[in-house]
This record gives C-alpha cells, structure tokens and sequence, in this order.
C-alpha cells in the first residue's frame, strides 16, 4: 500500500534551531493492516503522517503508493496535499475538524460523497436521503432522524463518530487516525473506537492509528509501531503483539535506548 524509503524531515535545517524530525524512516504499509502508533510527545509520530499525508514534504527520501490499477508503485513523494487528499484519508484529535458545523448533516454527508460544493443541493433528493438515513444507522446515535440538523447542534462523540463515517464513505486507500478519541470522553471514546475496528473489518480498510493509550495500542490492529526521538525502535507483529503487556513494552523501550522511565505513563504522555 505505502513504502516509506530513507525519508528524513528536518526543521530549520542549517540553523542553530534544526531539528531533526524523523530520522531515516523505512516502512512498508499492506493492505489491510491496522497499526497502532504509540511514543512519547515529540516522538515523530504526527511528522511521520505529515508526511504521508503532504502536509509535510520530506527533506529526503521517497514516499511510493501502490497502484493497484497499474500493478505498480508511485512515487508521491512531492505529490500536493489536496491531491492525496482523494486517497489518504485523515482524522485529527479535534472532533469539530472533521464537519462544516453550520450546514446539515444532510449536506456535510453529500458534501463527502461529492468531494465538492458544487451541485450539492441540486444532488440532495429524496433517494440520496434515505441512502444517508441507513448509512447513519450504523453509527447507533439516533443521527439518522435529524439530516435537517446543523452538525454544530450535536455533540462532540457524534461529530467524531459522523467524521469517522464520512471518511469511511468516501472509500480512501488509507486512513490516518491521530488521536482520534483523545478529546472525547471515555464513553464516546469507546463508542468511537468500536466503530473504528467494525468499519476497519467491513470495509477492509488500511489503518494506522496513533493513540496515547496503551491498553487501544495492545487490544487493535495486527501490529504496533513505538517511535521516539523521530525513529521507528519498534514495530511488532500480530502474533508478538497478542502476547504482550504494558510491562513488556515499557522494557522494551528500556532495553533499546538504555533509558529508565520514572514510570509507565511518560512513555506515552
């Protein structure tokens, strides 16, 4: 799906403020995979999907997409960010980002499924609606008895859970979680990440998602990812990562950069 060769980005470089951001990153994203990306503020973590998504250009290295189309691999690596945008899916920790507040859930899930404002009304029939109204139903929130609804109306967990549902709709070949339920509270975080590990199974869906919480990095996906200081030190499979614990990856981390944590949670905080 996505190989990451050699990619470095660095901050202010040449300056007595650069800062190297990822360092010599190499990773190859399948299709299908779900990857939990965990490490401490500052670690990379949202560098590296700024890169992917072209929000960030690499200083070096290459960034390839397979075409499944052409059986071949393209270079995206100086691709703009609008035009990865069609296939890199993304959702931010802020659950406002994700929705046009003051226009209806009708015409946020049009505006999704048009990628456009262009011919938004006109395409709002009645068909369109009761598309919308089952696809809704999925999200178990009600949502689907209020289309006519400013999004700005509904709460938080609703807003994040519609994103979630919207991007899914909008079919892209990989979506990019950051930190998608740390503004919510634990019941709408769960309710979110239920979502997110049914629409990941029913639409096949190639997942990274990075989480400050340990116990959602262990219990989804296939494989794990720790980054710190703009490196990948770890990356585990599906068959180690079922029998690890938060104790195994805190000695890891420990094991690898020869450092001792005070305690668990600043390998995450």
């Amino acid at each position: 799906m996505i190989t990451i060769e050699h990619v470095n980005v660095i901050f202010e470089a040449g300056t007595p403020d650069e800062n190297i951001a990822l360092k010599n990153i190499n990773l190859t994203v399948k299709r299908g995979d779900f990857i939990t990306v965990i490490g401490s503020n500052g670690a990379g973590k949202t560098t590296l999907y700024n890169a992917i998504a072209g929000t960030r250009l690499p200083s070096s290295g290459k960034i390839f997409l397979f075409d499944e189309e052409k059986n071949a691999a393209r270079d995206i690596t100086r691709e703009a960010e609008y035009r990865r945008a069609r296939y890199i899916g993304r959702i931010f920790q802020n659950p406002l980002l994700g929705t046009a507040g003051r226009l209806s859930l009708a015409h946020n899930m049009m505006l999704c499924r048009k990628k456009g404002y262009k011919g938004l009304k006109i395409s709002l029939n009645k068909q369109m609606k009761e598309t919308f109204q089952e696809q809704l139903k999925a999200l178990d929130m009600g949502l689907e008895k209020r289309l006519s609804d400013n999004v700005e109306l509904f709460s938080g967990g609703q807003r994040q859970a519609l994103t979630l549902l919207m991007t899914v709709m909008s079919k892209p070949d990989l979506l990019l979680l950051d930190e998608h339920t740390a503004a919510l509270d634990p019941r709408n975080a769960e309710i979110v990440m239920d979502l997110t590990r049914r629409f990941a199974k029913d639409y096949n869906l190639t997942v990274m998602m990075i989480t400050h919480n340990m116990a959602h990095a262990l219990e989804y996906g296939n494989r794990l990812l720790m980054m710190d200081s703009g490196e990948i030190i770890l990356d585990i499979d599906a068959q180690e990562k079922a029998k690890l614990t938060t104790a195994d990856i805190v000695r890891r981390f420990r094991d690898i950069k020869n450092q001792e944590l005070a305690n668990d949670e600043m390998l995450l905080a």
